[in-house]
């Protein structure tokens, strides 16, 4: 039933245009797997709550409104997925109560949220591991890719188009496709962070071109399974929902898993966010939403395949909302 609910949650994401909103829940009964006695303690909250964002946290926030307006049949929720920074765009103009992040908000944003006068609060919500995949029959010859591998495939004046040209000996012949995040996506932020590091007067490096870049997850998941030989990379989660299709490199020895993006030994862990206007949590039905989606961080997160944040970040978080009316 977790896996149902969480390809449904996935599937209305996925079918949203880049920018848009879609409406994910609206009142339907939720099956019971996490405690919908939550939420501001008020049985008629009604309203509207708008989210866009990163497509990465999206199926976990519909997976929360889902649960959430089986409770609050008048609250209708909204999800978007035009990628983090497309989200903090619409969400410092005033056009959302909520942004969904898979990486902090930039200072250039921030500055942005405060010249329109917009405060908010950042709560952290699981945590996750962007995975660096192939094809499940893809071979390749060896399953583990080095950082220092991975900056010499994805820098910009990178001439890699084979497996076999990777440095290091580790891969045999195949013909590499690319496929990623495009650049309104936090997933594309921290892994050229991470992975590509900075320039001589300090800005991140941007990456090579010629890959198939989309800020939807499941774009990319397509690109990978439809390669001869392909590599992309992008959230656990879609590693766990398309693992019959998909195999999982490790980083530098670590394979990525539930265990080691949680303790952060795998070298692309990162924290999850929402971002909540301050505003908008004076309105009850955002409060109550947020409440319960931090209050049953945990179980949606296994639920919908999200490794859980720790209970103190969620304990933090929930010491930032407003007191229960």
């Amino acid at each position: 039933m977790a896996r149902a609910r969480r390809l449904a949650t996935v599937a209305a994401a996925a079918a949203l245009a880049v920018g848009s909103l879609g409406l994910v829940a609206c009142g339907d009964d939720d099956d019971g797997s996490a405690d919908t006695t939550g939420g501001g303690g008020a049985a008629s909250l009604s309203g509207d709550i708008l989210i866009d964002g990163s497509s990465t946290v999206a199926p976990l926030s519909s997976a929360a409104a889902e649960a959430f307006a089986g409770e609050h049949s008048g609250v209708n929720i909204t999800v978007g997925t035009s990628g983090t920074g497309g989200g903090f765009e619409r969400f410092c103009a005033g056009e959302t109560d909520i942004s969904d992040a898979s990486r902090a908000i930039k200072e250039d944003e921030a500055a942005a949220c405060e010249q329109a006068g917009v405060t908010y609060q950042e709560l952290r919500v699981a945590s996750d591991g962007i995975t660096v995949v192939t094809g499940a029959g893809a071979d390749v010859g060896s399953d583990d890719i080095t950082m220092d591998q991975l900056k010499a495939v994805w820098m910009p004046d990178s001439k890699v188009k084979n497996w076999a040209d990777i440095p290091g000996g580790s891969f045999t012949s195949a013909p590499l496709t690319l496929a990623g995040p495009g650049s309104q996506s936090g997933t594309y932020d921290f892994f050229n962070e991470e992975v590509l590091g900075e320039d001589a007067s300090g800005e991140t490096i941007t990456p090579r071109q010629d890959y198939t870049a989309s800020e939807d997850d499941n774009v990319i998941v397509r690109a990978v399974q439809s390669a001869e030989a392909g590599m992309g990379y992008f959230g656990f989660s879609y590693f766990e929902e398309n693992q019959d299709t998909l195999k999982a490199l490790s980083v530098d020895g670590v394979a990525p898993s539930a265990e080691t993006i949680t303790s952060g030994d795998y070298p692309l862990s990162r924290p999850l966010f929402i971002y909540v206007k301050d505003a908008s949590l004076e309105r009850p039905e955002v409060a109550g939403y947020v409440r319960y989606y931090l209050e049953n961080a945990v179980q949606l997160a296994e639920d919908a395949q999200y490794v859980p944040a720790p209970q103190d970040s969620l304990d933090e978080a929930l010491a930032k909302l407003p007191a229960e009316q």
